[in-house]
Parts: structure tokens; sequence; C-alpha cells
């Protein structure tokens, strides 16, 4: 096969999942069989890493785990703050504002919240911490002397992670929300404290008749990211 030739077929079908990928944001009970977990997990063990580190390790909640980690948590939160591993965006200026925003008047569009009503925004930002009732979760971790790189080897995880899902007919949503208690999890699951909390992902088989699985997000134009120097 000549440097240029290729199949066009495997790029077309890793074209559809990356289009076809969404976030879901409510999940049917039905849980996942582990053969079909642990064959998504295998996949997204073939995820590059900085020489080879493979700095992720996984907790994947099941059944009664779910149910206790999920009432543990709301409970947790209710009254204490948040204290992330790895430092949150101290701001979102400009166009992050606007995308921000657009994606998240899209939430509330899609449930009928209407703007300045802020018990129903509350009430919605705690479906994150009911895992938008999936039944199942994975925490993923780093170890800290990885750093920063250790936590973007991780991102490349989650990309395995969301395009496998989505060609084994599964749904997830991708949470950094759950990493903001890092200390709760890293007590719940009993990890030791070099284990960083990067993020959280929820996932299983997707709610099609609920409005807020309905809408989705745009992404910019390759002009707006891609700068080219030819000479």
């Amino acid at each position: 096969m000549a440097p240029t030739d290729h199949d066009s077929s495997d790029f077309a079908a890793l074209q559809r999942l990356a289009d076809e990928r969404w976030t879901c944001r409510q999940f049917r009970p039905d849980e996942v069989d582990r053969a079909t977990i642990e064959q998504l997990l295998t996949l997204t063990q073939r995820t590059p890493s900085w020489c080879n580190t493979q700095p992720w390790q996984v907790v994947v909640t099941a059944g009664e785990g779910t149910e206790r980690f999920r009432k543990e948590l709301l409970t947790h939160i209710q009254t204490n703050g948040t204290a992330p591993d790895f430092e949150f965006p101290a701001q979102y200026a400009g166009v992050y504002r606007d995308r921000r925003r657009e994606c998240g008047f899209q939430l509330y569009d899609s449930v009928g919240i209407a703007k300045g009503d802020h018990e129903k925004t509350m009430r919605q930002m705690v479906r994150n911490f009911e895992f938008f009732d999936a039944p199942h979760v994975a925490i993923v971790t780093s170890e800290a002397d990885l750093g920063i790189y250790g936590a973007i080897d991780c991102g490349l995880w989650l990309e395995s992670f969301l395009l496998g899902a989505q060609a084994l007919g599964l749904a997830a949503a991708p949470q950094a929300a759950l990493a903001s208690y890092s200390p709760f999890i890293r007590d719940h699951f009993d990890l030791p404290t070099h284990r960083k909390v990067v993020f959280g992902v929820s996932f299983g088989y997707p709610d099609p008749d609920h409005p807020i699985n309905t809408f989705r997000t745009a992404r910019a134009p390759l002009d707006d990211q891609i700068t080219w120097h030819t000479s």
C-alpha cells in the first residue's frame, strides 16, 4: 500500500462516531453487562500516553456500588465546599464564555428552565451528582508525580472511552463536576493520596425520549481554530 493510500471506510466510520457522539444527561436504569463494559475498557487501554506511562487508574461502579456512591455524594455536597485536585478554569472570557453560555442556554431551554430561575438551575446542576440516573460511573485518576501531563493522557483515554461507548450503542457524560469533590471520592473509594482525581464519566443506555437529550452543541469552523504556516 502506498503511503497516501488508506481505507476510506475506516475514516468514514470514525467520522460518523465523532459526529454522532453527544453528552447524555438522562439515562435509562438498565445496567450494562460486565462483558460489554470490559470490551469498552479493553479498547481504552489502547490509548497512547507519554512514554507509554498509562497513568489512568479507573474505578467503575455498578449496582449497589453506584447507588451508595450517588447517595453519599449527594449528602456530602450539601455541607461541603469544592476541592478539586486540578485547578478549575479561572474564568471564561471572550469566545470561550460565548460557547459555554450557548451550551448552557441549549440545555436549560430543552427542559424549560427560564433564564433567571435560580432554583431550577440549581436543581439541574445537582443532577451532575445524581449521575443523571446512570447505572454506572467511571472515576479516572492519575499519579500525582506526573502532574498535568498525566491528566492530559487521561484526557486521551476519555476520548477513546467516549467513541468506544458510541460504537457499542452506549451513552456517556464526561463530568469535571465530580472531580470538584476529589477528597470525598478518594475517601469513598479508599484511594491513596498520590492518586489525583481528573474526572468522572457517567455511562449506560440513553433515554432517547427525554427532552434534555435532544439538543446538540455546535463546533467552530476549522478556520477559527487552525493557523497554517506554509513558508
